[in-house]
């Protein structure tokens, strides 16, 4: 085990509250007659009741963290490093290409930083009021933040690694010991733990983390999921790839594998993974992580940020874009692609008037509002017709805060195992800037949240609390007759990271399109990486690398333009 250390900081408490209200397109994503905002729009629902009432002085916060993993060393560290030095080590441009990137995601951030580091001017469009995409959050009246997901970053997030040390700002990550808990629903109030030695290398460390654990699989379960992964463990990647026709619960079907493991470990494996469960989920996303997680000593070691994504994370990289000579807007949002007549882009429409022109587009919005924004004249090719196949997951996340400090909890990430909920945490004690000695605050997400997403913010709570009441037999009631909520925010994103079901791979664009000067960045695009946040930032490093590559023949085509339109016109 790590040793733990101490860490402190100063965080004052400010009233801010910051509203957010969508402007894009609507379409019924729901049975009910009900309209649901559609794809990266957040639908944030304010509890009116009882606030929590916080002092706005500065409060002297002690959090223990543990050291952070030497990861440098590790062969996805070193070649996600030698991606980033690309940029850097790049021949300058002798005129910076000027590239106009949607969405300010962490794969348009990405994009845009990787491109300012080569030498060329990047426009980043954001349509909201908040940065992060995926990963934004909002402040309430109280001065509390409430986010659009859980987000937990893995010592097998080799790009994400490398871009908090470009930022220097590796210190923000707070990393937790090297572990995996998971509530026990037939002991409620009970945790199992897969517990990963320090003293041993990778693979190793995990198997005997998965043997040791003796309270989810018996022995001959262990045995029979051991020979059903061997396959997989000889055959490399090409066998995950050929496994990407097959669902979780098909591929375990025919290997052999008992259905209590299914049971005890890949429903919470699943929902976590893609929010969605086995039946459903591709058995080359398992598998992909599995390879990711295993293959490295501290590939599963995870870390929480110390605060809000948009300021702790995001902001930084705008700061490194702008230093630069790059541009980030806010309230930005794409209206249209205007085309040529050769049917390369002309410009990007706004929806004020406005008309932003560049050497190169890139669209780092989700593939949901992508899909709504291809012109009529790309919709018969290929490259763009496959993405129909590539459909967002609902998402919900839950913030519930309490009259008391909950005590059956950890300094961690926790599956809960339940029916409803996918994995959550008591933020008051795994972040800094949302810690409390005296309250706790429970971020939960829920999933599979097809039949949630359009129901009401009261019917989503009340399933919350009578899971949360199994979860903490001795502290939750369903009835608030034990611990009461103060207040909770409800976040629905009703398209989120994309539905990982059978056969999706082959649908995945590559970050170069067969239209001269686009591109696309997301973490649906090609990449080694599952729809994550390190899936987000490798697929904006590789759009950067396209754009730069193809400098030479973007700034002559430029150039050809710029001369067309000043050829005078015959009288």
């Amino acid at each position: 085990m790590d040793t733990g250390c101490l860490s402190s900081m100063n965080i004052n408490g400010v009233n801010q509250a910051r509203s957010f209200v969508g402007q894009f397109p609507t379409q019924k994503c729901f049975a009910s007659s009900h309209h649901a905002s559609f794809a990266v729009k957040s639908l944030v629902v304010r509890n009116k009741g009882r606030r929590s009432h916080r002092r706005h002085s500065a409060l002297q916060i002690v959090c223990k963290d543990f050291p952070r993993p030497p990861l440098e060393s590790t062969i996805n560290y070193l070649e996600a490093g030698q991606l980033s030095s690309f940029f850097r080590s790049s021949e300058r441009p002798s005129k910076p290409l000027q590239v106009v990137i949607a969405g300010a995601g962490l794969a348009g951030l990405s994009t845009a930083k990787y491109l300012a580091d080569a030498g060329h001017k990047p426009i980043l469009l954001e349509a909201r009021d908040v940065l992060g995409g995926k990963i934004a959050a909002w402040k309430d009246e109280d001065g509390d933040w409430y986010e659009t997901g859980l987000h937990i970053f893995f010592g097998a997030y080799p790009n994400i690694q490398n871009l908090f040390g470009e930022l220097g700002i590796e210190d923000r990550l707070q990393w937790k010991e090297h572990s995996m808990i998971f509530a026990m629903p037939n002991k409620p109030g009970e945790f199992s733990r897969f517990d990963f030695p320090e003293t041993l290398p990778a693979p190793v460390n995990g198997i005997w983390a998965i043997l040791k654990n003796n309270e989810m699989l018996t022995w001959p379960e262990k045995v029979k999921f051991a020979i059903g992964l061997l396959p997989a463990m000889l055959g490399g990647q090409p066998y995950v790839e050929a496994q990407d026709g097959l669902t979780v619960s098909e591929w375990m079907k025919k290997q052999g594998v008992p259905d209590r493991v299914n049971d005890e470990v890949f429903i919470a494996m699943s929902k976590a993974l893609n929010f969605i469960n086995p039946d459903e989920l591709s058995m080359q996303c398992i598998l992909i992580a599995l390879n990711r997680f295993l293959q490295e000593k501290h590939g599963s070691k995870m870390a929480f940020l110390d605060g809000n994504p948009p300021e702790r994370l995001c902001m930084p990289i705008v700061d490194h874009i702008r230093s630069r000579g790059g541009e980030v807007r806010l309230n930005s949002r794409i209206k249209k692609i205007e085309l040529n007549p050769d049917g390369t882009v002309k410009h990007f429409a706004l929806t004020d008037g406005t008309q932003i022109t560049g050497d190169a587009y890139v669209c780092a919005a989700p593939v949901d509002i992508f899909k709504l924004l291809v012109p009529q004249e790309w919709s018969e090719i290929s490259y763009f017709k496959k993405l129909e196949k590539l459909v967002g997951v609902p998402v919900i996340n839950v913030h519930i805060w309490f009259d008391r400090k909950l005590k059956n909890t950890y300094d961690h990430l926790l599956f809960s195992r339940s029916p409803l909920l996918s994995v959550y945490a008591d933020m008051s004690v795994t972040c800094k800037e949302y810690y409390d000695p005296n309250r706790s605050m429970l971020e939960l997400v829920f999933a599979p949240a097809d039949e949630w997403v359009g129901r009401s913010d009261t019917e989503i709570i009340d399933a919350a609390m009578e899971e949360l009441a199994k979860l903490f037999p001795d502290e939750i009631a369903a009835d608030q007759s034990k611990a009461k909520i103060l207040k909770y925010h409800v976040v629905k994103t009703p398209r989120s990271v994309y539905k990982t079901v059978p056969n999706c791979e082959p649908c995945r664009p590559l970050q170069r399109s067969p239209i001269e000067g686009f591109y696309l960045a997301g973490d649906y695009t090609k990449q080694k990486y599952l729809a994550s946040m390190e899936g987000a930032v490798l697929s904006g490093k590789l759009c950067a690398q396209s754009i730069v590559q193809d400098y030479s023949r973007l700034s002559l085509r430029s150039q050809k333009i710029l001369q067309s339109e000043e050829v005078p016109v015959a009288s």
